[in-house]
């Protein structure tokens, strides 16, 4: 698959603002498009290791789909410190925020800004960052799409062969090894070179290893699967819809599969993407600008556009609506927290939304407690 990476852009269209945020760990480089609509809350993104803003999540962004989206909601895209083109390098002896410490920077991005909530996307890193940050200011948060997440530590075996590939690789090798698999390193050579080269020029090195060694000493998020009507309201966990997303080909299958045995099965949704490695919003745009459509919708939020002329734009009551809800992407339902409901795209296009008749046979999260997986 052919994959261009357009870092340009998304700078040069919209009315996007940069922002730079002083928090109480230092300062935070923000870009803004658009601005905050009603009571709507606004779409937040945040970077991967080896990746900013616009490497990312350009190619997401720019497709036609989410634009359709985007045109109803105010995006705020963050660089994590040092990460965003043209970062001057961190003086000799700067500690690096902790990843904790960079979630506690995201309450001043959001008070500067005036934004009441978000709905969060991150990937790998940032897919913790905003885990963490849903989980110590679950009042901001109303919903999450996790790309690639690991909720757990660093285990020792892991950190280990860290410690022995960082003897023998550069952090370019270490970086790409994180996003792609052994078979993608070998097979898509160009979506491989792109991503190299990017890595290798247009990231600060000495920053991007500070980043990488703060994401390796990330602790466990210790979050806990609640046992639906019984400790729901006491566990650790993340009250917030969340749509957890990796590629069949992943690196991150193992981890996501792992976060998702965790979290809440009433509020939770597992894709799994096929002919898909470590950068789905990359590869498979089109996928997931229809599945995150789709989970906005299930949070109540319900799009306008061309397709679905009868879909108005606005804020229904979370009981007319599942707090989930993947609509066409798929009903069927699994207890297993690793196995994967198969489906192909003619299915998905072929099933009706649940929403297009209050009760008439959509997905009902309080009644059924296993976790939502899909396949696409």
């Amino acid at each position: 698959m052919s994959t261009v990476l357009d870092v340009e852009q998304l700078s040069s269209c919209g009315n996007a603002v940069e922002h730079d945020i002083e928090t109480p760990h230092g300062v935070l480089h923000v870009t803004m498009r658009g601005t905050p609509k009603g009571n709507r809350p606004v779409i937040l993104t945040y970077h991967d290791i080896g990746l900013n803003h616009k490497s990312c999540f350009n190619t997401l962004f720019n497709y036609e789909d989410m634009q359709e989206i985007t045109h109803h909601f105010a995006v705020v895209h963050v660089d994590a410190p040092g990460q965003q083109e043209t970062a001057p390098p961190f003086p000799t002896g700067y500690q690096y925020p902790s990843m904790d410490e960079l979630a506690e920077m995201l309450p001043s991005v959001l008070t500067q800004l005036r934004i009441s909530s978000v709905i969060g996307i991150g990937v790998g890193a940032g897919a913790y960052i905003l885990s963490r940050f849903a989980l110590n200011h679950p009042s901001l948060i109303e919903g999450l799409v996790l790309i690639n997440v690991d909720s757990c530590a660093e285990g020792w075996i892991d950190w280990a062969a860290s410690k022995l590939s960082g003897w023998t690789s550069n952090i370019v090798d270490i970086v790409m090894s994180h996003h792609f698999s052994t078979d993608e390193l070998t097979e898509n050579l160009e979506l491989i070179q792109t991503y190299r080269l990017h890595i290798a020029q247009d990231i600060n090195q000495d920053n991007l290893a500070l980043f990488c060694a703060s994401y390796s000493s990330r602790r466990d998020l210790d979050i806990e699967r609640p046992t639906v009507g019984l400790n729901e309201d006491t566990v650790n966990t993340l009250t917030c819809p969340a749509l957890l997303v990796v590629g069949d080909t992943s690196p991150a299958v193992e981890a996501v599969v792992e976060c998702n045995s965790r979290l809440n099965p009433t509020k939770t949704t597992l894709l799994k993407m096929a002919d898909c490695g470590g950068l789905p919003q990359v590869v498979q745009p089109g996928k997931l600008a229809e599945a995150f459509k789709y989970f906005v919708q299930g949070m109540g939020y319900m799009v306008h556009s061309p397709s679905f002329p009868s879909l108005l734009f606005s804020h229904l009551s979370t009981e007319s609506v599942p707090s989930a809800g993947m609509s066409r992407l798929g009903r069927s339902r699994t207890t297993s927290s690793s196995s994967i409901t198969s489906m192909d795209s003619s299915r998905m296009r072929s099933l009706n939304s649940p929403l297009d008749a209050p009760g008439g046979g959509g997905l009902d999260n309080q009644s059924r407690p296993q976790t939502m997986e899909v396949s696409c």
